[in-house]
């Protein structure tokens, strides 16, 4: 008996040796074939797809294993694509662009930013064209940056302006007899209100109307001015779906011409001035990127370091895709280890998270700012615990689009007292003390109802004095423009939770100037540590949980399943802006 288990499990050891074997041979095998060295060939056309995810800032591997398990990382870092386009300005073997994406898979703010350093782009002389079979609203946005834009003869151009959908959950709750009890401040803090009601409160409307028409109005401006159209003109498009197929577009000055993508590539390869029948070198941006285009190279030796804080706010180490104080803590504490860095930028692209952790972060740059000047960028979203760790910068910049404020802080807890009763529970509690307990499967009590509700309270207080302080505003001022209430980044300009509409370069440039440093090279942190996992899961037979949950459920009804699972995940108070907020 011992023989046949022994033997058994060699077999079993054996398959599974072999077995790793296989796939680190497939790996480095594709490893080996991708590292084939890029070349950009003379009379190129930079070809910009946008398909995959763009982060703020998304890190490649350092060390063998990274480098070779990372080949299917299909993130692009903005920043690596914005000094991708300075470099193809002055690259002599790219004659121009072309913007061929079907979809966006960026922010707005984001988006604004690749179309602004495209504007740039045209400076030199050299060609932009786009091209789309169909466009959405944010492709569309990017291509009309254009000279020329062209479309498929079948297509269309989803041109309507922005709306916003928002789920609510109360019926949900009453029929299911499981809930979320909600405890807030702030009449705008609509991150919980579909757990409290059926519809969409006045208050909420009033904010999304605000910021989606600034928005918009922002967006209506870069694409008049490329197209040599009103705004009222581009509105009655909007209103009456004038670019809905190829040739009302073109009627409507939409685009410029309805084409195969075979006449495209001939008008391709005419601007670069190459003959109809010689072929076409194209280069897509993530391969420009991959010869070192996605760097600016500098031998000066003073530095600005941009730390990038990114994604919700939760307690802990935190990593690309959250912000954990521990990571943001330790990225501050070598830059001002750093002899050589002269001053930081705190890049935010967060819509908060845990309120604790946005004070620890608090404190910390309120130490660093006392040896290095601090500057703050707004990315996509800057709101609630992101506003809170931006808030004492010495200057803070934000994108025209950037969503931010929502000064409120709210609790909310999972209860399932009515299931329980429905179902026969019945939880029955032992106390030594007698302070209020939360129990999952029983009411909440007004003595807990009244605990937590001064806790809500003290740490709203707490980040309206932390706004006051660092934006030199009056608490009652503060408390005027708070209240949970979301604003766009022109209108945050105008009521003072601003300094100044700027980018990221922006940013860094005044960042220099306090400093007083002309020569500098930036450099990035934090410095994540990408883990095997992370990589491997770019195998189709090794799928991430939510790749795999997104082709079971469909995105939308995924999306879903994340709102009700941030939600059951939430620890403490509150720092957040509303979940449920999608611009479509």
């Amino acid at each position: 008996m011992r023989f046949l288990r022994n033997l058994i499990a060699s077999i079993l050891g054996t398959l599974i040796a072999l077995g790793i074997l296989f796939i680190l041979f497939i790996v480095i095998a594709l490893a080996l074939g991708e590292s084939e060295k890029v070349v950009v060939k003379s009379n190129s056309v930079l070809e910009i797809k946008l398909d995959g995810e763009v982060k703020d800032y998304a890190p490649k591997g350092t060390d063998f294993l990274e480098e070779f398990l990372a080949f299917r990382d299909e993130k692009m870092g903005l920043n690596e694509i914005v000094n991708a386009i300075e470099n193809a300005k002055n690259d002599k073997n790219i004659k121009g662009i072309s913007i061929n994406t079907l979809n966006v898979n960026a922010g707005i703010s984001q988006t604004q930013a690749i179309r602004n350093k495209l504007e740039e782009f045209k400076e030199s002389g050299k060609f932009i064209m786009a091209y789309g079979d169909v466009y959405n609203q944010k492709s569309y946005y990017l291509s009309s940056v254009a000279d020329s834009v062209f479309m498929n003869p079948l297509g269309g151009i989803d041109f309507k302006g922005l709306s916003s959908e928002v789920l609510f959950f109360k019926d949900f709750q009453d029929k299911t007899g499981v809930k979320m009890e909600v405890i807030r401040h702030g009449k705008y803090k609509s991150a919980v209100e579909p757990f409290l009601y059926n519809k969409m409160s006045d208050e909420n409307r009033e904010q999304i109307t605000t910021f989606l028409q600034s928005i918009w109005d922002e967006l209506l401006v870069d694409i008049s001015k490329s197209r040599n159209k009103a705004i009222e003109e581009l509105n009655d498009v909007a209103d009456n779906l004038w670019a809905r197929t190829a040739t009302l577009a073109v009627e409507n000055n939409i685009a410029d011409a309805a084409v195969y993508i075979d006449e495209y590539d001939a008008k391709l390869k005419m601007a670069s001035g190459i003959l109809a029948d010689d072929e076409l070198s194209k280069i897509t941006l993530s391969k420009y990127i991959s010869t070192g285009k996605g760097r600016v190279i500098s031998t000066a030796s003073n530095k600005i370091a941009v730390i990038y804080a990114q994604g919700e706010i939760i307690y802990g180490k935190g990593n690309e895709d959250h912000i954990g104080q521990e990571l943001i803590i330790e990225a501050l504490r070598k830059a001002r280890k750093d002899k050589n860095v002269k001053a930081i930028v705190l890049r935010i692209n967060s819509p908060g998270g845990s309120a604790l952790a946005s004070e620890l972060i608090w404190r910390e740059l309120e130490l660093t700012k006392k040896e290095l000047p601090l500057v703050v960028s707004m990315g996509d979203v800057a709101a609630s615990g992101g506003y809170y760790i931006a808030c004492n910068a010495d200057r803070i910049f934000a994108e025209p689009t950037t969503i931010s404020g929502s000064i409120g802080v709210f609790g909310a807890l999972p209860n399932m007292s009515k299931l329980a009763d429905n179902i026969g529970i019945n939880a029955e509690q032992v106390s030594t003390n007698k302070s209020p307990n939360y129990s999952l499967f029983e009411p909440i009590t007004d003595e807990f109802r009244t605990v937590t509700t001064e806790g809500v309270e003290y740490i709203y207080t707490t980040f309206v004095e932390r706004v006051s302080a660092g934006r030199n505003m009056t608490v009652q001022a503060v408390d005027s423009i708070a209240q949970g209430r979301v604003w766009s980044g022109v209108d945050a300009l105008q009521i003072g939770l601003v300094d100044e509409l700027g980018s990221l370069d922006d940013a860094v440039s005044y960042a220099a100037e306090l400093a007083a440093v002309v020569d500098y090279k930036v450099r990035n942190y934090p410095d994540y540590k990408l883990n095997l996992g992370d990589k491997l899961s770019g195998f189709p037979f090794m799928k991430s949980k939510e790749k795999a949950m997104i082709e079971a459920l469909g995105l939308e009804n995924y999306k879903t399943y994340q709102i009700l699972k941030q939600f059951s995940e939430i620890k403490g108070i509150q720092a957040r802006m509303p979940f449920v907020l999608e611009i479509k």
